[in-house]
């Protein structure tokens, strides 16, 4: 198999190395819109080469889409207007509706198949790909009875040679459970950071006093802005329900602090400790 990988940070490139560590594919190039970037991922040994989307719909078996949730969909139209009928699209990227709903009356729609890998760190570009990145990770695999079997399969036995368990879910599910999941973790975590940069004006009482716990909230908070915006947008109504109970739950912790609510207090982070059962 050949394979293309457009998009060479995070995602991509740890994909395209897993590929080549597990043998998957005997030949592995990339696109990348910054020629820095696509330089520095042949440098790495991310791909064998670095080629033109011409060059990838004449040879490539399965073109992976890697690229910023908002640039998929558009992408995706583009490579089924082009693909041969024995070729595969797949994508990684972590919101689903608007690409399942532009994709959906295709004609060649069963040739592509929508993914959600549940893996990422606050690193971004070439640099940041790891090897083994995706073992144990789920991968969520969308509105999968709109996919073609032969390119179903082709897909799953990628992934579960990756050592990633598989769940089946539509693509209104997935974007709304990752909302839950996923986008109010980072959202939570930038949120945190600009507060504390807003009231602790001195940076060095934040490198210096800041614990685990505080280094460890804040953490997404080092990702990169172009790759969650995007995120936040495309999943507009999903993310907002999430906000406002999460604001909800803080005006509660608020207000049971302003009452001197020991007993309230310790009530409610008993239950949310309920967590650490599901989380183990």
């Amino acid at each position: 198999m050949k394979t293309t990988v457009i998009g060479l940070g995070l995602i991509g490139g740890s994909f395209a190395l897993s590929l080549k560590d597990k043998g998957l594919s005997e030949c592995v190039m990339g696109i990348e819109r910054s020629e820095q970037s696509a330089r520095r991922a042949l440098d790495l040994g991310l791909v064998d080469r670095i080629a033109t989307l011409d060059e990838a719909l004449a040879e490539s078996d399965l073109i992976v889409l890697a690229t910023p949730v908002d640039t998929i969909p558009v992408m995706a139209v583009k490579l089924l207007n082009r693909i041969r009928p024995d070729q595969i699209v797949m994508d990684m990227g972590s919101t689903k509706q608007e690409l399942c709903e532009v994709t959906a009356l295709h004609p060649n729609r069963g040739r592509l198949v929508a993914t959600h890998p549940m893996w990422g760190t606050e690193n971004s570009g070439p640099e940041a790909a790891e090897h083994g990145a995706f073992a144990g990770r789920t991968v969520v695999i969308c509105d999968s009875e709109r996919s073609d079997a032969d390119a179903l399969a082709a897909v799953e036995r990628i992934y579960r040679t990756l050592g990633m368990p598989i769940r089946y879910m539509s693509a209104e599910e997935q974007d709304t459970h990752c909302a839950y999941v996923s986008h109010i973790s980072h959202i939570t975590s930038f949120a945190l950071a600009l507060t504390v940069l807003e009231k602790e004006r001195e940076e060095e009482h934040i490198f210096d006093l800041a614990g685990g716990g505080f280094e460890s909230t804040v953490r997404l908070a080092k990702s990169l802005p172009q790759t969650w915006a995007p995120i936040f947008l495309g999943n507009k109504y999903n993310v907002l329900d999430v906000l406002r109970e999460h604001i909800h739950q803080l005006q509660i912790l608020r207000r049971m602090i302003e009452r001197d609510d020991r007993q309230g207090l310790i009530d409610a982070m008993s239950k949310a400790n309920r967590i650490r059962e599901i989380l183990k």
